[in-house]
């Protein structure tokens, strides 16, 4: 406990300066919490009350002064960066995030190794990232992000954020019209649906359902939840497992199949499969499951 304020001081530090170094190389940055997701807007800016920035072509109109609207929040002003109100999210970060339509680049982000193989054998080489199960392909110019363009694919540029892992590998090249025609094709939204791999929760816990229909119910309203998510759908789909969880999860009556049906939703409003499975995992992590 003695060493708690001093190593969390060294990651605030160690992720400012990171994050100080980037936005001179013109990378509008921000802080990304340790499960890799933005965080939630202050309560002044909760729900998109002040007008949501993520909404915007460009950030605006709010200007709050804290890293609020995940992607809109990204800066490359030290001032702002170095800001009272930032020092609390740089303390909590788990890593360092930047904007890359912001940044004038398009990231592709190969979530393993048939994504690895897909994009060897059909992009030109560019600038290459190793991540935890894949690359990151990152070419310069920007489109429009989409989730799941095809099976373990995503396109992270304009109004979306990624991780900083390191300056990679490689010549960055242009954006090639391959990528730029992945959101086209009719038959890529199926192409990211996967059968969901993660058990359901072991029970123990006291059941509240009194009835199935209680559960139904509950999943009813969490697939409504995530299909009317209009922006900030990460995080939205987040805090729904999460409800679901907290209200379903203990008690054994929650099933494969009823997560199934949450992936799917989820899948379908442009998650990838990585994100559904993180989201869950951070969830139940987060209830102490």
């Amino acid at each position: 406990m003695t060493h708690a304020t001093p190593i969390r001081r060294e990651a605030r530090t160690g992720h400012l300066a990171l994050a100080l170094h980037l936005a001179t190389m013109g990378l509008p940055v921000l802080p990304l919490r340790a499960g890799k997701g933005p965080l939630g807007n202050c309560r002044t800016c909760a729900d998109n009350v002040c007008g949501g920035r993520p909404n915007m072509k460009t950030p605006g109109p709010c200007a709050c002064p804290r890293p609020c609207h995940a992607w809109a929040a990204a800066t490359t002003d030290p001032a702002v960066l170095a800001s009272s109100p930032w020092a609390t999210a740089w303390r909590d970060a788990g890593v360092v995030g930047y904007h890359p339509g912001g940044a004038g680049v398009t990231v592709v982000d190969l979530d393993d190794a048939a994504a690895v193989a897909w994009a060897r054998a059909t992009l030109p080489l560019t600038r290459t990232v190793a991540t935890t199960r894949g690359e990151h392909w990152i070419y310069s110019g920007t489109m429009r992000s989409v989730n799941g363009v095809r099976a373990g694919v995503d396109i992270k540029s304009t109004m979306s954020y990624s991780r900083w892992l390191g300056p990679g590998t490689g010549t960055l090249a242009e954006l090639p019209d391959t990528v730029r025609a992945l959101p086209e094709k009719p038959s890529t939204a199926r192409a990211a649906l996967r059968a969901v791999t993660v058990p359901a929760p072991v029970g123990g816990g006291e059941c509240r359902h009194r009835s199935p229909a209680y559960l139904e119910r509950g999943i009813a309203m969490a697939e409504q939840r995530i299909t009317d998510a209009a922006s900030g759908v990460h995080a939205t789909v987040y805090r729904t497992f999460l409800a679901v969880l907290s209200a379903h999860g203990r008690c054994g009556c929650l099933t494969e199949a009823h997560i199934a049906r949450l992936f799917t939703v989820a899948q379908a409003k442009g998650e990838s499969s990585r994100h559904c499975t993180d989201a869950w995992s951070n969830a139940q992590t987060a209830l102490g499951m």
